[in-house]
């Protein structure tokens, strides 16, 4: 309990201990080369599956350092940080995620003869950047060969490199292809400047059945969703797209109201203005006086929203995921607009040669 206007005292239990100097420094290089033993035998050729279970009860089977590291439970702060080199060289390079974490395990192993002859930690860091730079010299000075990037043989071989040792190995002249047409489908060079964002705009999808051989690149975007209303057109040529996130539906009352009716007419206004028709119709019109052929929305499409866009033959689909919105717009050139009052010419998107809903059959 504490008086009014005390401080907060902390108290550390009698069995806190606070370790230091050499013991520390070897425990950590432990804890690197603890998680650099875990995936060795995942690098090379013969690399061995690791069998994981995730939370959830799921089996994963994968030689991928990154992903088997991602599944430990690390509390030591050094084994937090040889993960964190994993995770680092997989967002900027996107492959060699074992081998830097043997290197860097390798390289704890040396350092540690070093400690034992007494030498002090910031005498070997500096040496090891010494070896860096003589490293990068030789690198691209006599090891590294010049890539000719519009030479397609040349990258597939260079994606071979990579994927060669995945599971996928076995289809690897299939995967090499579709990763690189993938890759230069969603390149855009703007102002010379070129962004290849395979986060965003790269999406695998995964249907079950087939086989493996069946996989191939959609130099478009799909979507698991279909038309809202049975009678809206399934296959639309070049169309004009419209990309809403916003409601084509009335806004519900958030309170109880008891109304008291005296004849037919009265009953007819009161359902009108609880489902808003006019607000509706008026939403409506503002999409229907750009001349869409096609509109997303994120969020839902009322029945009534629905049959003002019918007659005027214009195919709706609702609740769009905004990743897939958002691939939709850079695919067809359309800007996403949150309220139907601002719709202009310009965020029509006309970049689509062909509008689709096919069954896959599984």
């Amino acid at each position: 309990m504490f008086g009014p206007g005390s401080a907060p005292v902390l108290v550390l239990s009698s069995n806190t201990k606070r370790d230091s100097g050499r013991k520390v420094q070897l425990e950590n290089i432990q804890a690197g080369k603890a998680i650099a033993e875990v995936i060795r035998t995942c690098l090379g050729p013969q690399a061995m599956l690791k069998m994981l279970m995730d939370p959830m009860g799921g089996i994963v089977m994968t030689n991928d350092g990154n992903a088997i590291l991602r599944e430990i439970t690390v509390q030591h702060p050094a084994g937090k940080s040889m993960i964190e080199i994993a995770r680092t060289q997989d967002e900027e390079v996107g492959d060699g995620t074992t081998s830097v974490i043997v290197l860097a395990g390798e390289m704890l192993n040396v350092a540690e003869k070093f400690l034992s002859d007494q030498m002090h930690p910031t005498v070997i860091i500096k040496a090891y950047r010494s070896a860096l730079e003589d490293m990068v010299n030789i690198l691209e000075t006599k090891v590294s060969t010049p890539l000719d990037k519009s030479d397609r043989s040349k990258l597939i071989e260079v994606i071979k490199a990579c994927v060669g040792t995945k599971f996928i190995g076995k289809w690897s002249d299939l995967a090499c292809n579709i990763a690189l047409d993938a890759v230069q489908t969603v390149t855009v060079e703007e102002s010379g400047r070129k962004e290849i964002d395979i986060k965003r705009y790269a999406k695998v999808e995964k249907i079950p059945g087939g086989t493996i051989e069946d996989s191939c690149v959609l130099r478009g975007v799909m979507l698991n969703k279909d038309v809202t209303h049975p009678k809206m057109r399934r296959r639309i040529e070049n169309p004009r797209i419209v990309l809403l996130d916003c409601t084509l539906e009335y806004k519900k009352g958030e309170s109880q109201t008891n109304v008291e009716i005296v004849n037919e007419s009265e009953f007819t206004k009161i359902l009108q203005l609880e489902e808003e028709c006019d607000y509706v119709e008026k939403v409506c019109n503002d999409i229907i006086a750009l001349k869409p052929d096609l509109i997303f929305t994120e969020k839902g499409i009322s029945d009534l929203a629905q049959h003002f866009l019918l007659k005027a033959n214009i195919t709706a689909i609702r609740r769009v995921r905004k990743s897939d919105n958002n691939r939709i717009a850079r695919a067809c050139g359309a800007t996403i607009v949150n309220r139907t009052e601002e719709l202009r010419e310009e965020d029509v998107g006309t970049g689509a040669g062909l509008f689709e809903i096919k069954k896959v059959k599984t």
